[in-house]
């Protein structure tokens, strides 16, 4: 009875961390893959907030870093948090836009047009509030094949979902070269004006940054289905399931030895055959 017992609790475990296929296919379709030291594709061509066409290397001939982010306008949640996230940032550090780095967003979505980029830039740099920011903070829309041709040097995935009219994607930003190489990834919607002051200086030298760990990135990609950071939750019930398998296993197979073990000196304190235990007058 006590092995069916541990059995069900063990199956329990595993249903527990199962989760639906569609799930755990977008889970692997939304990330971002670092690639430190590679170059970006310079050559993009892109629309800016006016509707000039530029390419993309022209935001890196200043001699200065380039923070680089890839969300879009229309973004139900998600994208306005990294907006947050970075403008909370850059308030601080001691660095200006538009004068010691540049900041280049671009939009995912081909639909989204100059104009939605227009109204964007001008909220973020009214909330910055240093003028020169006007002229270092860009808001770009592409077509598909520029869009896909600057994440898959970034090491973004995202996915269309049909179903919300949205993109499901990964939250994050890189701090680029001079060059344009990727110098230094940052995940998630809060990023450390200290570290990301840091990530600035060593850019501004060339310097390429450490791997992030990978577990950071599983705490910042966005469900589209509940409009929140669903996946986080699945992640960790996948991880604590795994873990209650391996210690009801251990239980498990702990306690099927102890009962061998209790009934074998059972077995031995019966007494013997022909042996009635006593003497008897």
């Amino acid at each position: 009875m006590r092995f069916l017992f541990l059995c069900s609790l063990l199956l329990g475990a595993v249903a527990a961390f199962a989760q639906p296929k569609e799930q755990l296919d977008l889970l692997n379709d939304v990330r971002i893959d670092q690639r430190l030291g590679e170059p970006l594709p310079l050559e993009a061509t892109f629309k800016d907030e006016s509707g000039r066409e530029v390419k993309l290397g022209e935001y890196f001939q200043k001699n200065r870093p380039v923070v680089l982010a890839l969300i879009y306008y229309r973004c139900p949640s998600l994208c306005n948090q990294i907006l947050n996230g970075m403008l909370a940032a850059f308030r601080i550090v001691k660095y200006d836009i538009g004068k010691d780095f540049d900041v280049v967003c671009i939009s995912i979505d081909p639909r989204e047009t100059p104009d939605l980029a227009a109204a964007k830039k001008k909220s973020y740099i009214e909330s910055y509030h240093r003028p020169s920011a006007e002229s270092g903070w860009h808001f770009l829309t592409g077509t598909e094949d520029q869009i896909k041709k600057v994440a898959d040097a970034v090491g973004y995935h995202y996915k269309y979902v049909p179903e919300s009219d949205i993109y499901a994607h990964a939250a994050g930003i890189v701090v680029c070269t001079p060059e344009g190489k990727l110098g230094q990834y940052f995940y998630g919607i809060e990023y450390s004006p200290r570290e990301l002051e840091l990530a600035l200086t060593e850019s501004s030298q060339g310097q390429i940054g450490n791997l992030v760990d990978a577990i950071t990135l599983w705490c910042t990609v966005y469900d589209p289905a509940t409009g929140s950071y669903q996946f986080l939750i699945l992640r960790v019930i996948q991880a604590a399931g795994i873990l209650t398998v391996l210690i009801l296993g251990t239980f498990i197979v702990r306690n099927l030895r102890a009962e061998k073990v209790t009934r074998r000196i059972d077995e031995n304190d019966l007494p013997k055959n022909g042996s009635d235990g006593g003497s008897q007058s």
